[in-house]
């Protein structure tokens, strides 16, 4: 079977034909061996055809669709004019060798050209493509370097290419450096403690916060040098008066040691590097706030910009996140418990990084579970409406907040909350998306209960204009017998009475045999439309 190979150089297509497979053995190492070597190689592996790209944007744009996996226009043309033809019904007598499987496997699917991708064919390939300058005779030398670093470059700049305002790297380091700084915040504070506690050991119970006690530290600097005069200051830091008299109480009698004033000057220093951390800290998270109200307005407004910027750099990217399902979302976070879980068949984690979302601290403990697979439903709505929305809005965010809340009331006190479609009706009205098609939203279909209902009233309404009909003619023979009755009071003759009387005796036996058969006939009727109601 013969083998060609498809080559995507800077410059061009280029097909080739591997002959004399039998004397290398279809082996590697053999390969590897005849590569370096062009003679050798030459005899193996022949240039067949050579398709030069038009210009560096049209390179461009075959090398953005190789990199993806599909097949141009411009390559099927290029492989159906120099490859045999495939007949139908009939198994080819060729392979085509590709350097990528997801393109061999779009060109078999178009094409029906087998192609084929493996240790074999990426030796040829990597043959074809140290010596491609000697196979195509009319490139000078450096064009073929020029042509690749010019695509390399505008390939790099159509890979970079984004928004700036929606660029969530920015998020994911902002989140790690916001987790660093906390944990190098609250280490170095606890060194200022220990350190200035030689000094003043009394500070520490009269000061809990962290910023507040290195503040304190550098502005007392020497405890002997503390007086009622600087209780106005102290004032302006605690914000508490009876505090302030109660360090200037403490610094009076306090057990601690004296320090030189080189110690001092460094507890100073170390001081105000903590308090600097600090406030960098602050405008770090407003940097932060700032930033997923850009990239992500609606996961933001439903769990928090800390939550949502830790489910987003732990995905990788907003994209990789809107592509997660609601169950993965949930337990992101919780892999190692996940996998320990499956290992030792125990029970699996119910969530991971929404757990610290406060929706999951006033769920009761058995409704814990239940909550976190509902709030990663909606996490996962708000994070695929703000991936792939075309303008940012928090609307539907505070809707899905809102559906959260409602199901929490729900859990606590049994309130029925709205249905998703109601909720999201109001939203896209809000946010007056007039280009969403409605039409996609599914009409209420009426159960089969009321639909039987309807059939059976309309078959009792049927079977209740007969009945009237029947009354009716009851009626009118009633009347008859009342005016024959009256004609016999009023001196009618016995003979002409009784014969009348014959005549009514047969009416009325008539009468009521129709009646009897009318009435049978009804029964019938009602039997067999209790028996459909029924089925």
């Amino acid at each position: 079977m013969a083998l060609y190979l498809l080559y995507e150089s800077a410059s061009g297509y280029s097909l080739f034909l591997a002959n004399g497979l039998d004397e290398i053995g279809q082996n590697t190492e053999a390969v590897r061996s005849s590569v370096a070597d062009l003679n050798r190689f030459g005899k193996v592996v022949q240039l067949t055809a050579f398709h030069p790209f038009e210009s560096s944007l049209d390179a461009l744009n075959q090398c953005n669709s190789v990199s993806e996996g599909l097949m141009t226009d411009e390559l099927r043309s290029f492989l159906e004019l120099n490859l045999p033809k495939v007949k139908e019904g009939k198994k080819p007598k060729f392979s085509l060798g590709v350097a990528e499987p997801k393109l061999g496997s779009h060109i078999f699917e178009e094409t029906k050209i087998p192609c084929r991708s493996n240790e074999f064919v990426l030796e040829l390939l990597r043959g074809v493509r140290l010596h491609f300058e000697r196979f195509i005779k009319d490139l000078k030398p450096g064009d073929l370097e020029k042509a690749q670093l010019g695509l390399g470059h505008s390939y790099s700049r159509a890979k970079v290419k984004f928004n700036v305002n929606r660029v969530d790297n920015m998020v994911i380091q902002a989140i790690f450096l916001l987790d660093t700084l906390d944990k190098d915040i609250n280490s170095f504070s606890m060194r200022v403690r220990e350190w200035y506690s030689w000094h003043f050991p009394e500070l520490v119970k009269i000061v809990n916060d962290n910023y507040l006690y290195a503040k304190l530290a550098k502005f007392i600097d020497d405890k002997a040098k503390l007086s009622e005069d600087k209780i106005p200051d102290l004032i302006d830091i605690l914000g508490d008066e009876d505090k302030a008299k109660e360090v200037v109480e403490a610094a009076k009698a306090s057990m601690g040691q004296d320090l030189s004033p080189i110690d001092l000057i460094n507890v100073q220093q170390f001081a105000q590097r903590v308090m600097d951390l600090s406030e960098y800290r602050k405008k770090l998270y407003e940097y932060l706030v700032t930033k997923m109200n850009d990239i992500a307005p609606n996961l933001a407004s439903l769990i928090g910009e800390v939550v949502g910027a830790r489910l987003i750099s732990h995905a990788g990217s907003l994209t990789n996140l809107a592509k997660c399902p609601s169950s993965t979302l949930q337990i992101l976070g919780a892999e190692k418990a996940l996998f320990r879980a499956l290992k030792t068949r125990g029970n699996t984690p119910k969530y991971g990084l929404i757990f610290h979302s406060s929706f999951i601290g006033r769920a009761s403990a058995r409704n814990k579970g239940r909550m976190a697979r509902y709030l990663a439903n909606k996490c996962s709505i708000a994070s695929r409406i703000d991936c792939f929305a075309e303008r940012g809005t928090t609307v539907f965010g505070e809707k899905l907040r809102e559906q959260v809340e409602e199901r929490l009331d729900f859990y606590d006190k049994g309130v029925a909350p709205r249905k998703n479609i109601d909720v999201m009706k109001v939203a896209m009205e809000s946010a007056q998306y007039k280009d969403v098609d409605m039409e996609a939203e599914v009409p209420a279909v009426p159960s089969e209960k009321k639909s039987k209902k309807k059939k059976s009233k309309s078959e009792a309404a049927e079977n209740a204009e007969p009945m009237a009909e029947d009354k009716s003619e009851k009626k009118k023979k009633r009347k008859l017998e009342q005016k024959l009755a009256m004609e016999n009071s009023n001196g009618v003759n016995g003979a002409e009475a009784e014969q009348d009387g014959a005549a009514e005796k047969k009416k009325n036996n008539k009468s009521k045999d129709e009646d009897g058969e009318n009435v049978q006939h009804l029964k019938k009727k009602k039997k067999k439309s209790k028996g459909e109601n029924d089925k």
